[in-house]
């Protein structure tokens, strides 16, 4: 998987925190294969090197997070929800885990408008039975679905979102959380998915 250096790809306002009630949980550990000395995690962590020397692996006892190859959730992006994680490497990542971004749980419906190109041009998105110019649902291919060979900017306006480079979810993948992404710094993607409650 190809490296991204310093890429955030966020609007102005970060995504909300959840309620402690959630009891959002991953525990990162120094080592792989859950060795090493450790460290809870509730919540977002700007820098994991304050905690622990490296980080090689991690379980995720509850909720679902995002973790970033260079401090300051920057770098390339790798989602995880409840399970466990023994190797960093098999997820693609050239590096270990830098940082950790909390994703939290929405109880209300997702909806996105995608555009074609930057700042909100081009064709937008619509539904597939043309009812709505909004997207509530996955696609696993833009392509196949809408004949569009890339999206370049996106009104994400209620959930939380994961779009990927490649079709079927696959390759490099952004997080996107309610607000407007007028481009994506040269990146373009190909298929997207929400982010479930029942994930959590």
């Amino acid at each position: 998987m190809d490296k991204v250096s310093h890429i955030t790809l966020e609007p102005a306002v970060t995504p909300k925190s959840a309620s402690s009630s959630h009891n959002l949980c991953i525990t990162f550990y120094e080592d792989r294969n859950f060795g090493g000395r450790s460290y809870d995690c509730s919540s977002d962590c700007s820098d994991l090197s304050s905690y622990l020397s490296h980080c090689y692996s991690c379980r995720v006892h509850s909720g679902c997070f995002m973790l970033y190859d260079r401090p300051n959730y920057m770098g390339n992006q790798y989602f995880v929800k409840r399970g466990e994680y023994p190797d960093c490497m098999s997820m693609g990542m050239s590096d270990w885990f830098r940082s950790c971004r909390m994703i939290p749980m929405v109880n209300s419906l997702t909806v996105m408008r995608i555009y074609e190109r930057e700042n909100f041009g081009g064709q937008m998105m619509k539904m597939m039975d043309g009812s709505l110019p909004l997207m509530t649902d996955d696609c696993d291919s833009f392509m196949d679905r809408y004949r569009w060979s890339n999206c370049m900017s996106c009104h994400a306006m209620d959930g939380h979102w994961l779009m990927y480079e490649q079709p079927h979810y696959r390759g490099r993948m952004r997080y996107f959380w309610p607000g407007e992404y007028r481009s994506f710094d040269g990146m373009k993607f190909m298929s997207m998915r929400r982010i479930m409650d029942s994930w959590y």
